[in-house]
């Protein structure tokens, strides 16, 4: 069942007005800028089709975050699936990137890049706090409880601190 014509007008403006939620996910789960396109155009479709089932009594955001964090981890699962069919040439390719000299877009790197490391949903946790989200509205979003998020965010960010450790050491 489609959204209504009044229900698509309210679609289009709380899209345009929660769509940096949708960069923040692209930019979590996809590397180069035409997978982000790809992944935010196969998000705003799947929150179209789903959007009749959308209960205004909550929170568009909370909603958007859960959809769309699903549509990412699908999404990386099937990418995931196709690249193991995909040619062992792929192996080879070697990508560079030129290193920034400024130190805090360095630090930011590192810590996209350790975030990148880690698991889908761990990922997507790291992503909720990272946005400042209260421990119960990632539980909510995640369908995890407050104390299975706290635990695990707990255990992310000593993982991550970790890493960056390990890299920044001389």
């Amino acid at each position: 069942m489609q959204p209504t014509t009044d229900r698509s007008s309210e679609f289009t403006a709380l899209l345009q007005a929660n769509k940096g939620i949708l960069y923040k996910v692209a930019r979590t789960y996809c590397f180069s800028e035409e997978e982000q396109k790809d992944l935010i155009q196969e998000i705003s479709f799947q929150v179209w089709k789903s959007f009749s089932g959308y209960d205004p009594k909550y929170k568009f955001s909370t909603w958007l975050y859960r959809v769309a964090l699903n549509v990412a981890i699908s999404n990386l699962r099937k990418e995931s699936k196709r690249k193991e069919i995909t040619s062992p040439l792929q192996d080879e390719i070697v990508q560079f990137s030129i290193p920034d000299a400024d130190p805090v877009n360095e630090q930011v790197a590192q810590l996209y890049a350790a975030i990148g490391e880690l698991k889908s949903l761990d990922k997507a946790l790291m992503l909720l706090y990272l946005e400042e989200k209260s421990y119960v509205e990632i539980a909510d979003i995640m369908g995890i409880s407050e104390t299975n998020v706290a635990t695990k965010l707990s255990r992310i960010k000593k993982l991550i601190k970790e890493k960056l450790l390990t890299l920044n050491r001389p």
